[in-house]
């Protein structure tokens, strides 16, 4: 049997240039007044809200589909070792207010909206996902 022939690798690498540099254009937009000490901050959050919020999602569709079952009832996710997340901090949400002018003060809301609503951890509670540069 004939073996495909590998893409050349200046294809290969002219196209992941492509989206490096697009993620990096992207990622110094988002920065914008933040020092990158500040902006890891941001960054980690975000990637540990969707971390939570795919598999809140995951087990969501579990709940939805029993129907003895509420997908609204924090419980659900602690039985199972699942972060609960509020509607206003779940990833579909900040994904459709991501072009609103208001995003920064979204992310960074330290009202406790967007708090998991977990236990203590390591003896301080949940602080808001995104404070970087907030007062």
């Amino acid at each position: 049997m004939a073996r495909a022939k590998p893409a050349p690798a200046s294809a290969q690498s002219s196209a992941t240039i492509g989206f490096e540099a697009k993620l990096w254009l992207a990622a110094d937009k988002l920065r914008n007044n933040l020092d990158a000490a500040e902006y890891k901050h941001v960054v980690l959050g975000l990637i540990f809200l969707k971390y939570i919020s795919d598999a809140f999602e995951e087990h969501r569709a579990k709940l939805l589909a029993d129907k003895d079952a509420d997908a609204e009832d924090a419980d659900e996710y602690k039985a199972e070792n699942v972060f609960w997340v509020p509607k206003e901090a779940r990833w579909s949400h900040l994904q459709a207010s991501a072009k609103q002018p208001t995003i920064g003060q979204v992310l960074g809301r330290r009202d406790g909206r967007h708090r998991t609503r977990q236990p203590k951890t390591q003896g301080r509670p949940a602080e808001g996902l995104c404070t970087a540069g907030a007062g």
